[in-house]
């Protein structure tokens, strides 16, 4: 794919949409001349009014594949000017504006063989649900682990494909911060250095890490990893929002 090509605003037809949680939609969109993308990237999504008003967002991109197709996953924020279209509005059969795909530091490739630690809060579990799709397709035999840190059950993106993902190469933890099944053996709580201690793979066996999610989120995993020992070289972040 040129540089130019992902510099290009492309126009796609979305194929499908999908509620994922009472506030976030998955979205499937052909986009001709698309031509994949790597797990872990993101994409521009643009918006225009009929007045000529614009507004862009970056959106993770929770498919990774060489075709024309992509999924977006989207949570709708309250004061936001595309989400609540995004989530609300928008139909198979419109159309959407998009430009990429863009980054190339929060990607996995599936000729890396080092364990990966996935660590995920809220949506932020998107560009995590790529990379695990991505690991799964290849056949890839590195150990992976999850951390899917939301607010309550009904909050999970992706809920029944992360079921069918989970395997002795693919390892979940669930952590609840406000509400957990009535049957959940401990008390809802934030993601803290004992539960990193004990759920993530640790600093000596060199895995790479991946953490996304809002902003106060991420800059809390990361320092409690690096507490842990995980260089910080080694731990990739993206963000979003503020804390």
């Amino acid at each position: 794919m040129s540089v130019d090509s992902v510099g290009t605003w492309k126009v796609g037809t979305v194929t499908a949409v999908r509620s994922e949680t009472p506030t976030g939609r998955s979205i499937e969109i052909d986009v001709p001349g698309w031509g994949g993308n790597l797990a872990g990237q993101h994409l521009d999504v643009r918006l225009t009014a009929p007045d000529g008003y614009q507004a862009v967002r970056s959106y993770s991109i929770a498919s990774a594949d060489a075709t024309d197709h992509l999924e977006l996953a989207v949570d709708r924020l309250p004061d936001g000017e595309v989400s609540p279209y995004l989530v609300d509005d928008l139909l198979p059969g419109d159309q959407l504006e998009v430009r990429g795909p863009l980054g190339g530091w929060f990607v996995w490739r599936p000729e890396q063989t080092e364990p990966v630690q996935l660590i995920g809060g809220g949506s932020g579990i998107v560009p995590l649900v790529a990379i695990a799709r991505a690991h799964a397709a290849s056949g890839s035999t590195a150990p992976f682990r999850l951390l899917y840190s939301v607010r309550t059950p009904e909050d999970v993106f992706f809920k029944d494909e992360l079921a069918r993902l989970a395997s002795p190469t693919f390892e979940i933890t669930w952590v609840y911060t406000r509400a957990a099944p009535a049957d959940w053996p401990t008390k809802p709580g934030r993601v803290s250095h004992d539960i990193l201690a004990a759920s993530v793979i640790p600093a000596g066996d060199n895995p790479s890490v991946f953490v996304c999610g809002p902003t106060g989120f991420v800059e809390s995993v990361a320092d409690l990893l690096v507490a842990l020992g995980h260089p910080a070289a080694s731990v990739k972040t993206e963000r979003f929002g503020g804390a």
